[in-house]
């Protein structure tokens, strides 16, 4: 094997490490911008639930496996009459999922914020999905029952 052949591979390699990078830059990219954008959405739709006198509720997340539900810390509205889906009064989004461990089920589980999606449940593994804006509407005229 020739150095012009080795010479090649690597040049091959190192084009095609850089093409990798810049496509996951801007996949990166594009995830920041989208969760911008539905958390202004979100953040909006917080003050509309309040004005038209929705109030925040205790949030409780579904465990992993089993039955029940496990409290939380957090504060805000379902987005999916599920439960699985919410937005607190900051307008943070959560998925409100957690280990149904005893210990959980005890003292309650931390569930993180994650990032907003402009269309909700894209991925999922029900299909259902829906643009962020269109569920927030259907939970400004239909609040999902305490």
């Amino acid at each position: 094997m020739g150095m012009s052949a080795q010479g090649d591979r690597s040049t091959w390699s190192q084009q095609r490490a850089a093409v990798l990078a810049a496509k996951e830059q801007a996949l990166a990219q594009a995830r920041r911008e989208e969760h911008e954008k539905a958390t202004a959405i979100l953040r909006e739709y917080v003050d509309r639930f309040e004005a038209a006198g929705i109030a925040p509720r205790p949030l409780r997340a579904l465990p992993y496996k089993g039955s029940g539900s496990i409290r939380t810390a957090l504060h805000g509205w379902y987005l999916k009459h599920d439960r699985t889906i919410a937005v607190d009064v900051e307008g943070r989004y959560y998925v409100l999922r957690a280990d149904g461990g005893l210990l959980t089920r005890l003292r309650g589980a931390d569930v993180d914020p994650v990032d907003a999606p402009l269309v909700v449940g894209r991925g999922g593994r029900d299909g259902e999905t829906f643009d962020l804006t269109e569920l927030l509407e259907m939970r400004l005229k239909d609040p999902v029952a305490p």
